[in-house]
């Protein structure tokens, strides 16, 4: 499985690179902290999956990596993807590299 840092995806941000965000937390979770990404919980990630771009990169992420796993190995046996990352230490990472203040649980 691809992975990227959250320096990596703070760099892809920075220079305004194409890319796609989901994130696979619960409405709840999203709704406490989120880095903007489209909120597609994983229990429905596979019903949703025409919303997963093809055509451009695609990082997922959730709160701490696992979830995101799941999905991307979901997204990739079912459907073929081939253009999925996973963010590693998800938005735990993200905050305590570049958020301290994020609400995190």
């Amino acid at each position: 499985m691809k992975e990227v840092t959250v320096e990596q995806l703070k760099s892809k941000i920075d220079n305004n690179e194409e890319f796609q965000l989901i994130d696979v937390r619960e409405p709840f979770e999203y709704e406490v902290s989120n880095l903007g990404g489209e909120n597609i919980p994983l229990a429905g990630i596979v019903i949703e999956a025409s919303k997963v771009a093809r055509d451009k990169p695609v990082i997922i992420q959730c709160r701490s990596g696992a979830r995101s796993a799941a999905a991307v190995n979901q997204l990739e046996q079912q459907f073929g993807y081939d253009n999925l990352y996973n963010l590693k230490g998800g938005i735990l990472a993200w905050a305590a590299e570049y958020d301290s203040d994020m609400q995190v649980y």
